[in-house]
């Protein structure tokens, strides 16, 4: 197991600098279990998409065949006990060990089978369904490695991944399309007379991504509520993850179109303060106070 643990760190750490810095929060037995699984999701997600540990996908050969061996080996890791490689192993203990639906790490796959097929998303409820497949799923099951039973909390949970997931969708309008792939809402983009190309957003696609970038607010918000129902230093690593992802959002609309010349990230100094003022967005969790309402909002399917 201090193999797997160790294996997952090393990934963790060159595929996601903002996770791995929110993951040091977090005790230490719900840090590796989080850090694993997180491993075998960065891992997932780097088969389809040709990358190496989180570098900018590139169009690969034949990736049907890459999915329907991803959906084997994951079925093989969940339910059989033969060797399999380090990112299914470490899954495999996650989800026997916090009790995992099979749904959930499967429903990951399903995202996966999205940009495989080339799904078109002309909604932004169509965007939200293909965020709840690649990231609002993830947030169901590391609010799970957590100790959160509660539907209502992991409710809360999954909208901290739809709001990641509208954010990296803004923030990669320009990478995405240079793979054939958009994920803004296509009705947005005709209302707008929009379209993805050039290295740089047109004012009218800048507009739709700052459309998209205000529909992840409520998300936001409603994740922020679920900050009490997690242990402490739990709660600290969410609060601080939200401001580091939420942060991205700030860039770009104080950035304007030109924030696309490089990559849009918080730097390591930034996020140094954004970890203490996610200490203090939890010490605030814990006041007395009316929840924010998740009426409204697109809602994850049950089980």
């Amino acid at each position: 197991m201090n193999d797997l643990v160790a294996t997952s760190n090393d990934a963790i750490a060159k595929g996601s600098q903002s996770f791995a810095t929110a993951a040091k929060l977090m005790p230490p037995g719900i840090r590796d279990d989080t850090v694993m699984l997180y491993a075998w999701c960065r891992h997932a997600d780097d088969v389809i998409d040709g990358q190496a540990l989180g570098s900018r996908p590139e169009t690969v050969l034949d990736p049907q065949a890459r999915l329907d061996d991803l959906r084997a080996m994951t079925l093989a890791a969940l339910q059989g006990d033969g060797p399999v490689t380090p990112p299914f192993a470490a899954l495999r203990a996650v989800a026997r060990r916090h009790d995992f639906p099979q749904r959930w790490p499967m429903d990951l796959i399903e995202g996966f089978a999205m940009d495989v097929e080339a799904r078109d998303y002309r909604s932004l409820n169509d965007v939200l369904d293909y965020s709840y497949h690649v990231a609002g799923v993830v947030g169901v099951m590391m609010a799970r490695v957590m100790g959160v039973r509660d539907d209502a909390v992991l409710d809360r949970a999954c909208d901290l991944g739809l709001a990641f997931q509208l954010t990296n969708i803004a923030r990669d309008v320009i990478d995405d399309a240079a793979i054939g792939r958009s994920y803004l809402p296509g009705d947005w983009l005709d209302q707008a007379g929009a379209r993805v190309d050039g290295p740089l957003p047109s004012p009218e696609l800048y507009g739709v991504i700052l459309r998209l970038l205000d529909a992840a607010e409520p998300y936001y918000a409603s994740a922020r509520a679920g900050l009490p129902d997690l242990p402490p230093r739990c709660a600290w690593s969410i609060a601080a993850a939200l401001r580091i992802y939420r942060a991205i959002g700030t860039k770009i609309r104080t950035g304007g179109p030109a924030a696309y010349r490089q990559r849009i990230s918080t730097s390591k100094a930034a996020k140094v303060g954004l970890l203490a003022q996610g200490g203090w967005d939890v010490a605030r969790s814990r006041l007395p106070g009316q929840p924010t309402s998740r009426q409204g909002l697109w809602t994850r399917p049950r089980s």
